[in-house]
C-alpha cells in the first residue's frame, strides 16, 4: 500500500471523522464501510435530542467482495501472489460509491463534509489500493476514502457493538471477511459518570489493547477448501494460538477480566448450576459471527423464534458451544435459514473454526450476544461527545406512538411519580432487581410512554399491537431480545391479553422466551400489566401533574410464601376518582394473573378514601 493512502489511526481519528455540533443546522451523516465481504452504506440522523439512537434513515449493501477480488480464483492458499484489485472491480466499486454519494447528497441533503468512506483489511493489503482511490476520486471528486488502521477497526467495531446496549461488560469480537478482532470493554461505570474529561476513554483503551488476527471467514474458507491438509492444520493451529494469546494479553491488561477468568476457571466442572450463573459474557459482531447467531436462532428450543432479528439475540453458553450440531444442520438443511445468505452458508465451516478457537481460548462462556452494530455505528458513536455516548438510549423517545404529550406535561416529576406508584404495588420486601421486569431492565420510561397510547382503539387491537411493536423495531438501541419480550408481554397484559388466533402463537413464544430467562418474570409482567390497567382506569389520560397520581390512587401489597406464593394487593382510590366506577371491575382485572402456571395466587381489595 502506497504512502499516498490516508490512514486513520488511534492518534488522528478525531480529526478524520466529521465534526458533530449540536448547534449545526444539519445533523445528517452518511457513512460507507468498504468491508472485505461487502460494501455497506447508510444515512443517519444525529439530531441532538435523539443522537444516541443513531437513527438510520437509509441503508444499502452492495454485494461486492473485495476479499474475493483481491484473492481471485487462481490465487494460492499460501498467499504468495500479487494482491491487486482487477480493473473491473475498481470500476464497479468506484461507480457504486459515486451512486452512494449521489443518494446521500442529492436525495437526503447530507452535506458533503458529513459523508465519510472508510475501508478495512482488503484495502490495507492491496498493492494497488492507490489505483482504487484514484478511480473513486474520478467518479466522485469530493469523496474522501480513509483506510482504518487495525486498532481503529477494533475501536469502531467494539463501539458499534456497544451502541446497541445501555452498557457492555464482556469480550467483544468482530469477525469479518479478512480478519477477526478481540477486545474487552466495561462501560458499566461510565453511564452517568462525572468528570469525563479526567477519566480514560474505555472505548479507546479497549481498542489499544485489542488484538487483530488475519483469520476472517472469507480468508479461512479459502484455506479450508483449497489448501493442502498440512497447511490447514498449520493455519488452524496459528488461529488457536493467536486466539489464546489475545485473551491472555487482555487478561493482563484488564485486571477485572483476569480475576473473572481465574474465578470462572476454578468453578468449572464443580457445580452445574454455578457454571450456568458464572462465566464470561461475550458480544459478537461482524457478518461472520452474525451468521453463526442466525444458525443458533434457527436451532433455538423456542420455535418459531419470535423476534426476527439477530441484533441483541442472546444464546446461552451451552447452546453457543454446540458447534458440531450447527455444522450438521448447515450441511443437511436444504431450506432457507433466516439471516443466512448462500455465501454465509458456504463460509460456515470457517466461521465454526473461529468459534471453536474462541471456545478453546476462553474459560466457560456464560452467554453470547450478537450485535447489529458495526463499524458504521461505531464511527457515528465516536463523533458524539462522551456524555451522549454514555447516556441511556432507553430514556429517549422511540418511534412507536407515545402517550406522553409534548411540552411541560412531560416533566420528569410526573414520570417518576408514575413509576414509583406502579412499583409500590410490589411487596415492600420484594427485590425487583431479582426478576426480569420493565423496572429491572431499565424499561420504566419506555413502558410508561405507551400505557395511555391508543386509548381510542379496542383492547384486543392494542394487545396485538403491543406484541408486534416488540418485534417490528428490531434495531432499537438498548432493547435486548429479553427486554423486548418482557415489554411485549407486560404491555399485552396491560390491555388484557385477549388475542386472536393469529397472535396467540407469537404470544406463547414470547412468554417462552421470558420463562427461559427467568421463570418468575412472566407472572410479574402479567401483574404489572394488571396494576397498570387499574391505574389507567382511575386516571384515563396522561396526568397533568404528579399530584393527580398521588391524590387519586395508591397501591400497597403483602406476600407470603407457602406451598403457593400468595400476594394480596390493596388499591386505594379517592372518592372523586371512584365516582361512577364499579369497584368489582378493578378486582376482575387480576383474575388471570398467576393462572399461567397456577403457581401464584393474587387477591385484591379496593378501598375508597373517606
Amino acid at each position: 500500500m502506497t504512502s499516498t493512502v490516508d490512514i486513520v489511526t488511534i492518534e488522528n481519528y478525531k480529526e478524520k471523522l466529521p465534526r458533530w455540533d449540536s448547534n449545526s443546522k444539519n445533523h445528517l451523516y452518511a457513512l460507507v464501510d468498504m468491508g472485505s465481504n461487502g460494501i455497506r452504506f447508510s444515512v443517519s440522523d444525529l439530531s441532538p435530542s435523539r443522537a444516541r439512537l443513531l437513527k438510520c434513515l437509509y441503508r444499502e449493501r452492495a454485494a461486492i467482495s473485495l476479499f474475493d477480488a483481491l484473492n481471485g480464483p487462481s490465487a494460492s492458499a499460501h498467499g504468495d501472489y500479487p494482491l491487486v484489485f482487477p480493473d473491473e472491480t475498481i470500476k464497479q466499486v468506484s461507480q457504486t460509491l459515486a451512486r452512494f454519494r449521489s443518494i446521500a447528497v442529492d436525495s437526503y441533503d447530507v452535506p458533503p463534509s458529513q459523508l465519510i468512506v472508510f475501508a478495512t483489511e482488503a484495502m490495507r493489503r492491496a498493492e494497488n489500493a492507490a489505483s482504487m482511490l484514484e478511480a473513486i476520486r474520478a467518479e466522485a471528486p469530493d469523496l474522501s476514502v480513509h483506510i482504518l488502521a487495525p486498532q481503529v477497526e477494533i475501536l469502531f467495531g467494539a463501539v458499534g457493538a456497544r451502541s446497541s446496549f445501555v452498557d457492555v461488560k464482556g469480550l467483544i469480537l468482530d469477525l469479518g471477511g479478512g480478519s477477526v478482532q478481540m477486545t474487552w470493554m466495561d462501560t458499566s461505570g461510565a453511564s452517568g459518570a462525572q468528570g469525563h474529561q479526567d477519566q480514560p476513554i474505555p472505548e479507546v483503551e479497549a481498542a489499544v489493547a485489542g488484538q487483530s488476527l488475519p483469520f476472517g471467514a472469507a480468508r479461512l474458507i479459502k484455506i479450508l477448501d483449497a489448501a493442502h491438509v498440512d497447511v490447514q492444520t498449520s493455519e488452524k493451529a496459528k488461529l488457536q494460538v493467536g486466539m489464546a494469546k489475545a485473551f491472555q494479553m487482555l487478561c493482563a491488561k484488564f485486571p477485572s477480566l483476569g480475576q473473572l477468568a481465574v474465578e470462572v476457571k476454578s468453578k468449572e466442572g464443580k457445580d452445574k448450576k454455578a457454571n450456568e450463573s458464572s462465566g464470561i459474557d461475550i458480544f459478537l459482531c461482524g457478518g461472520g459471527f452474525r451468521g453463526y447467531g442466525s444458525m443458533l436462532m434457527h436451532n433455538n428450543p423456542i420455535q418459531p423464534y419470535p423476534i426476527p432479528s439477530i441484533g441483541s439475540y442472546t444464546a446461552s453458553g451451552e447452546l453457543f458451544n454446540k458447534t458440531k450440531e450447527m455444522l450438521k444442520v448447515n450441511k443437511s438443511f436444504d431450506g432457507k435459514i433466516f439471516g443466512m445468505s448462500k455465501r454465509r452458508r458456504a463460509q460456515f465451516p470457517a466461521i465454526v473454526t473461529v468459534v471453536e478457537a474462541l471456545i478453546a481460548a476462553v474459560p466457560p462462556i456464560r452467554s453470547a450476544t450478537f450485535c447489529s452494530g458495526g463499524n458504521r455505528e461505531g464511527a457515528l458513536m465516536m463523533m458524539l461527545p462522551r456524555e451522549i455516548r454514555d447516556s441511556n438510549p432507553l430514556s429517549l423517545p422511540d418511534d412507536i406512538e407515545s402517550s406522553i404529550p409534548s411540552g411541560p406535561a412531560q416533566g420528569d416529576t410526573t414520570l417518576q411519580e408514575l413509576l414509583v406508584t406502579l412499583h409500590s404495588a410490589f411487596p415492600s420486601d420484594f427485590d425487583s432487581r431479582s426478576v426480569a421486569s420493565v423496572f429491572s431492565l431499565q424499561l420504566g420510561s419506555l413502558y410508561a410512554s405507551h400505557i395511555w397510547g391508543r386509548m381510542g382503539e379496542n383492547d384486543a387491537a392494542n394487545a396485538s399491537s403491543a406484541l408486534h411493536d416488540a418485534v417490528n423495531h428490531p434495531d432499537s438501541p438498548g432493547l435486548t431480545h429479553l427486554a423486548r419480550a418482557v415489554l411485549a408481554v407486560t404491555l399485552c397484559a396491560r390491555w388484557g391479553a385477549n388475542l386472536g388466533p393469529i397472535d396467540q402463537q407469537l404470544y406463547r413464544n414470547l412468554r417462552e422466551l421470558v420463562d427461559a430467562a427467568d421463570p418468575d418474570a412472566a407472572f410479574w409482567a402479567d401483574y404489572t400489566g394488571a396494576v397498570t390497567t387499574a391505574l389507567t382506569t382511575v386516571i384515563p389520560a396522561w396526568p397533568r401533574s404528579s399530584d393527580i397520581i398521588k391524590d387519586r390512587i395508591s397501591f400497597w401489597s403483602t406476600a407470603e410464601q407457602g406451598k403457593k406464593y400468595k400476594l394480596h394487593l390493596e388499591i386505594v382510590i379517592s372518592q372523586e376518582a371512584a365516582r361512577g366506577l364499579d369497584l368489582d371491575d378493578l378486582k376482575e382485572l387480576f383474575k388471570k394473573v398467576g393462572k399461567h402456571r397456577n403457581e401464584k395466587k393474587v387477591t385484591v381489595t379496593v378501598n375508597i378514601l373517606p
